[in-house]
């Protein structure tokens, strides 16, 4: 028994033994470590003690903190300092947690966090088209029957 518990290495952390075995694993962990630098108030000069040190604090804000975040930056109640920061964004209390947390990131810098583009199903642009056809031979029709009026 003794032989047992001082041959047994330290076991291993479970990032350690996934990172080992994937790229992939090992690249995302390396992401969510990336730190972010601290936007502080134009007030007061001070950092929001919920202002997120690395991508990965960025990604677990709650709902509450985003909402502190957006008054503390004054983006949610907009006043005279809330376009003197390099970007502000409009703000809603009533925002689905995933948007809040799009904004505050759009807010602070991040990439990937613009506004998305919306994209047309085939069927939108097929019936785009259709209408198009047919605005264009109503057209036609018109400039050759214009004698007729």
């Amino acid at each position: 028994m003794e032989n047992q518990t001082h041959n047994n290495p330290k076991p291993a952390m479970l990032g350690d033994r996934r990172s080992a075995q994937s790229a992939a694993f090992r690249e995302k962990l390396r992401q969510m470590a990336l730190p972010l630098a601290p936007l502080v108030q134009l007030t007061t000069g001070e950092v929001h003690p919920a202002f997120p040190g690395t991508l990965l604090n960025f990604w677990l804000l709650t709902d509450a903190q985003l909402e502190e975040l957006a008054h503390f930056y004054h983006q949610r109640t907009p006043c005279r300092w809330t376009f003197h920061y390099p970007c502000p964004v409009a703000w809603s209390s009533d925002m689905p947690l995933e948007e809040k947390r799009r904004r505050i990131g759009r807010f602070i810098g991040l990439r990937g966090c613009e506004t998305p583009i919306r994209v047309k199903t085939e069927e939108e642009i097929m019936e785009e088209a259709r209408q198009a056809r047919i605005a264009e031979d109503e057209e036609a029709l018109r400039r050759k029957l214009y004698w007729y009026r």
